[in-house]
This record gives C-alpha cells, sequence and structure tokens, in this order.
C-alpha cells in the first residue's frame, strides 16, 4: 500500500498559483502566449489574478510543459509534484485531462 501526499488547502494552491503568476510575469519568451492563451490583458491582471479559475489557468500554461514546471519549482525552490497538485483543487481542476 502507497501513501499519497494531500492535496494543499485552496488557499495554498491559490498562492502557489500567485507565484507562479508573479514568476510568468518576470519570463518575457512566456509572458506573450500566457496572455494570448488566457485572454487576459496587462491592465486586467490584477483583477484576475483574484479569480480562482483565472489562477487555474495560470496552474494550466504553467503544466503545459515539462520546462516550464521545472524551471518555476527550480527558481522557486518548489517540488516539482506542487504546481499539479494544487491545481488539482482549484476550479476544474477535477476534471479529466484528454492529453
Amino acid at each position: 500500500m502507497t501513501s499519497q501526499t494531500p492535496l494543499p488547502s485552496i488557499e495554498s494552491a491559490e498562492a502557489l498559483a500567485l507565484e507562479a503568476l508573479m514568476w510568468l510575469a518576470g519570463q518575457p519568451e512566456l509572458l506573450p502566449d500566457f496572455m494570448a492563451q488566457t485572454g487576459a490583458g496587462v491592465d486586467s491582471l490584477r483583477d484576475a489574478a483574484a479569480d480562482p479559475s483565472f489562477l487555474g489557468a495560470v496552474l494550466d500554461f504553467l503544466l503545459s510543459e515539462d520546462e516550464r514546471v521545472i524551471a518555476f519549482c527550480d527558481n522557486n525552490r518548489r517540488a516539482y509534484t506542487e504546481p499539479m497538485q494544487a491545481r488539482a483543487v482549484l476550479p476544474g481542476g477535477n476534471l479529466p485531462h484528454w492529453t
């Protein structure tokens, strides 16, 4: 029998997603793709950051490429599994993945 790591609280998941958003804002090569994918504008980013669904989209973007996850986690001293665990508790995180 294996033990599973418990999922983070919603507050912890939101905090990690905000951390990821701040990291993305400092990545000029990724930020335009993120903005295009989420439809967020520079002027609406602050308001969007208060929306748990948008924070889920932040983690979806981060999780879409292993290199992003590795870079974010290495930069922020996070375990590579933390973004996926955080995504699981935000809105839409319990939906099946078809990829």
